[in-house]
């Protein structure tokens, strides 16, 4: 989502792509509220009504996913990690007979993102720390993940304030397209070097779900104008998304994460359920199947099996799902969840997975990043609703 630091993404012993033995439904359904609620007790800051960074809480380091290297973790989290939360909370509310339970978590969340909600500079839009405590940039990518989880909890709920937030950060989000390179978002406001995968990725996804939830035309016009920029500048010819294009030059940044294919499979699969069109069919056959030759195996050491991170994985994870609901091919999904499983195997003495399902010894003893154990929830709820045999 933010800059990354290969180093830091190295994965431990990996798993072969075909270990793809799966549990029951009902496991994956109780280990994904085993998970939401620890990361719910572990690392909630109920006086804030938000989520600390690390557990433990007290820890401190310097953040590598920001413009500036050198942010140092504070009271409560960035709003990218504190979205992984949101999104799980959605994916659980989905889960059979559990949408009266995770209601009131739904209602709490949303009212924390709301916290992160900057209306001093307009159009309004979300910025990356909450307003209260200081003023800080706005990132293209974080409002596209907000406006994401606003739709979402719209279809949950049917609460139109909810579907209107969704509608305002867009707005936002548009309010950074410019005729340069034909168009696109940068990473952030103000800062115009880079048009990257992440931004008009997660662009294009929150036009389309906010069109699922309510059917206004402008918004499927604008995921398609996403989707077609994004095939243009950033897909190879192996159907996978590179990281960025810079505005200088239009030099491609030919590095690859799973999450910036992963979005545009998820969005390549809405267009084909929208418009019926056999070519976003294709697209996402096409992507699906580059991903997993690609990111299923070692990568000269930066990283294996699908964790380049785990929450990128998630947004991988998502697409498989979107494909495997008309294909009806699982090997993707397997193959992922067997990385998960295996995680979940080797977990710290506070039940937390290790950052990037590393199997080493030192990193059990570790901090652990709220994000990294947010997303284990929603991949647990999405794959207890799968139903994968």
């Amino acid at each position: 989502m933010k800059r990354m630091i290969l180093g830091a993404v190295l994965c431990g012993t990996a798993l072969t792509a075909t270990a793809q033995q799966v549990q029951s439904p009902a496991e994956y359904q109780r280990r994904a509220e085993e998970m939401y609620h620890r990361v719910w007790k572990l690392y909630r800051v109920p006086q804030h009504g938000l989520f600390s960074e690390y557990y433990p809480q007290q820890f401190k380091d310097s953040l590598t996913y920001m413009q500036d290297g050198n942010v140092q973790s504070k009271e409560v989290s960035y709003l990218w990690p504190f979205s992984g939360v949101v999104t799980s909370t959605v994916v659980l509310m989905r889960m059979p007979g559990k949408k009266a339970a995770y209601r009131p978590f739904l209602d709490s969340v949303m009212t924390g993102m709301y916290q992160y909600r900057d209306a001093s500079r307009k159009p309004a839009g979300y910025q990356a720390y909450p307003v209260k405590f200081e003023k800080v940039d706005r990132y293209y990518d974080d409002n596209g993940l907000v406006a994401i989880d606003y739709a979402e909890a719209f279809e949950n709920t049917g609460k139109k304030e909810y579907a209107d937030k969704a509608k305002e950060v867009f707005t936002f989000i548009m309010s950074g397209w410019t005729d340069v390179l034909g168009g696109g978002v940068t990473w952030l406001e103000g800062h115009g070097d880079q048009k990257p995968a992440c931004s008009n990725g997660m662009a294009t996804l929150s036009a389309l779900k906010i069109y699922k939830a309510t059917n206004e035309p402008y918004y499927l016009e604008q995921g398609i104008k996403f989707y077609d920029w994004m095939n243009k500048h950033l897909r190879d010819s192996a159907g996978l998304y590179a990281n960025d294009i810079k505005t200088a030059t239009g030099a491609v940044n030919p590095v690859y994460y799973t999450y910036n294919s992963g979005s545009m499979l998820e969005a390549a699969m809405m267009l084909y359920a929208f418009t019926g069109k056999q070519q976003y069919l294709n697209d996402a056959k096409q992507t699906a199947e580059s991903a997993y030759h690609y990111f299923g195996k070692p990568q000269e050491g930066l990283r294996s099996e699908f964790c380049d991170l785990p929450w990128f994985a998630a947004v991988l994870f998502r697409g498989y799902a979107a494909l495997y609901a008309v294909e009806k091919d699982p090997r993707y999904l397997k193959a992922i969840i067997a990385r998960v499983d295996h995680a979940w195997g080797n977990k710290d003495q506070f039940g937390l997975l290790n950052h990037n399902w590393s199997d080493k010894k030192e990193e059990k003893v570790k901090p652990k990043w709220l994000l990294d154990e947010a997303c284990i929830a929603e991949l647990y709820g999405r794959m207890a609703m799968l139903n994968i045999q």
